[in-house]
Formats: structure tokens, C-alpha cells, sequence
């Protein structure tokens, strides 16, 4: 099992859990603050319903795989209550590795995969985000109930001006019938860990969906990291799709342009870099849950002397 490389005392991981909790309450208050007036955002509201994971399991903060939690005055962390938590006679408590491996083993073997075959190509910069046009080109219908900054016939001359090379299965099955046959590329769920590049904004907002996968393996800070760069990248996403979103306070990014297209693919490299070092973070989280063949201790797990 996972070397126990350090047993935190009560006041460090306490401040460390409000921390993250006040930290994703950014956007997770006024998520909740809106559902109860029965409004939507058409940005920020995808982070908790496309992704899987509420705001409470959001604002759960895990120490993650290799650190425990000292018991307070009162008893111990509160973890011990939780799902693929263990606690130790003398009231410390940590992951249960084998216990989380049992359920989720072929998630991890999957993300590790995904993540590092991701990481090994080139980023590629050149999409501009076409995969939103794409999602209404010639469609009756759309999946936001908002104005179209060309108008319908202005959005469909971008997407037959523009080549289009998504990579990312879960934007490219949103595509409209007419558009699927303009994409160069025809990404599938099987195929994905051959896919899917690290320039992509739909595979680096990502990274929050395999943190949480990750559960309680991946510590707090991080599961807020990722969770962070998703929702500035949702922002650029939807700042350069077809929709006019001006009245919700955001200025577009006209990619139908050349000075849009350059401003887009800055971002892209940005964000693509910051993604560079979260999935580095993600993959060592992987790499640390494989029992290594050594005799176990308290917690099923190995003690770090250090």
C-alpha cells in the first residue's frame, strides 16, 4: 500500500479545509444562491451540471493519497465517516487504498492512460473553438437559449469558411448532423485516449472531471486547481462561440477574425500550459496509488520514517 509520507495535526488540516471550502465557495455560492431563485448562468452553471459532481462533494476537502490526519481533542477527522476512509486504533486517519482500488481500480488504470498518452503529443492551437459553431450550424434548435452574434445565416458562412479539426469526443457528439462530415477528424469514445491533444480547451477543463474520478486520492488544493482553470476556460470557450453574451457581462472573442483568432490562440497556449503542470500533478497521484509487495502497517499502509 501507499507510504503514509505525513500525518498532519488537527489546526494544519482544519485551516487547510476552510481554505479550500472558502476557496471554492467562489463559485459554488452563488451556483446554490441562484438555483434557489430558479435561475440559471449560461457559463458558469455548466461546471455542475455537465460535470457530475455537486457542489458539496465539491467543497469536500481530501488530504489525498500519502497524508493522514491526526485526531482533534474531540476525535478524529471527521474523513473517518467517509467512503474509502480508514482509521487507525489511535484515532489517525487516511485513505484505504486497497478499498478504493477494489471500486475504482479500472478508472485509475483508465485516467493514468488517457493523461499520459494526452500528455505526450504537441498542443495543438489552430481550432478556434469551432467546435461551438459546429454544435448549431444549420440547426433549428440550440442547446442555450441565447442570441446568436451573426445571426444563423453569419454563423453557418463561418463554420463552411473554416476547416474544422476537433479532437474531443464529448464536443464533437454535440455536433449537428451536417456538421459532423466538416470535422477532418471523427474522435469516438474508443478512441479517445488516441484523440484527444493538450491544447484542446474541452480536454483541459477536463482535467476537473478526472480529479474527482481520482476521489479522495487527489488532494483538495488540486481538485480546486483544476476545478479553477475549468472555469476560466469555460469562460474563453463560450466568449468565442457563436452566442452573444454581452449582456451577462462578457465581450466576445470574434474568431471569425484574424485579430480574434490570434487573441484566441494566445489563450489557448496559456491555459494549455497550466494544464501541462495540473495533469503532471494528476499522473503522480496515479503513479502513487499501486500497492508496491511490502508488509503493511497500521491503515493497511506503510509509515514513512521521514
Amino acid at each position: 500500500m501507499p507510504v503514509i509520507d505525513e500525518v498532519l495535526p488537527p489546526d494544519e488540516w482544519t485551516a487547510r479545509t476552510a481554505a479550500h471550502e472558502a476557496r471554492v465557495d467562489r463559485w459554488v455560492r452563488p451556483h446554490r444562491e441562484r438555483r434557489g431563485r430558479g435561475e440559471t448562468h449560461p457559463v458558469h452553471d455548466f461546471l455542475f451540471t455537465y460535470y457530475s459532481q455537486g457542489p458539496a462533494l465539491l467543497r469536500r476537502w481530501h488530504p489525498g493519497v500519502g497524508t493522514a490526519l491526526a485526531p482533534t481533542p474531540d476525535g478524529p477527522a471527521p474523513h473517518a465517516a467517509w467512503r474509502w476512509y480508514r482509521r487507525d486504533d489511535d484515532g489517525v486517519v487516511a485513505l484505504d487504498a486497497a478499498a478504493f482500488l477494489a471500486d475504482r481500480g479500472r478508472t485509475v488504470e483508465f485516467v493514468r492512460g488517457l493523461l499520459s498518452a494526452t500528455a505526450s503529443r504537441p498542443a495543438f492551437t489552430g481550432c478556434f473553438g469551432l467546435h461551438e459553431w459546429a454544435m448549431v450550424y444549420r440547426a433549428d434548435e440550440r442547446r442555450h437559449e441565447l442570441p446568436l452574434r451573426l445571426g444563423a445565416a453569419g454563423t453557418d458562412a463561418v463554420v463552411e469558411a473554416h476547416p474544422i479539426r476537433c479532437s474531443h469526443y464529448d464536443a464533437f457528439r454535440f455536433f449537428t448532423p451536417e456538421a459532423v462530415g466538416r470535422n477532418r477528424l471523427q474522435p469516438t469514445r474508443q478512441t479517445q485516449p488516441a484523440s484527444e491533444q493538450p491544447g484542446c480547451l474541452h480536454a483541459n477543463m477536463d482535467l476537473y472531471k478526472w480529479a474527482y474520478k481520482l476521489g479522495p486520492a487527489v488532494p483538495g488544493e488540486l481538485l480546486a486547481d483544476c476545478f479553477a482553470l475549468a472555469a476560466e476556460v469555460r469562460e474563453l470557450d463560450m466568449r468565442a462561440s457563436p452566442y452573444d453574451l454581452r449582456e451577462h457581462g462578457y465581450e466576445p472573442v470574434a474568431i471569425e477574425t484574424p485579430e480574434g483568432k490570434a487573441d484566441y490562440a494566445a489563450e489557448q497556449r496559456a491555459f494549455a500550459r497550466r494544464a501541462a503542470t495540473l495533469r503532471s500533478r494528476l499522473l503522480d497521484v496515479c503513479h502513487a496509488l499501486p500497492a508496491p509487495t511490502t508488509p503493511t502497517g497500521h491503515l493497511g499502509v506503510v509509515r514513512s520514517q521521514s
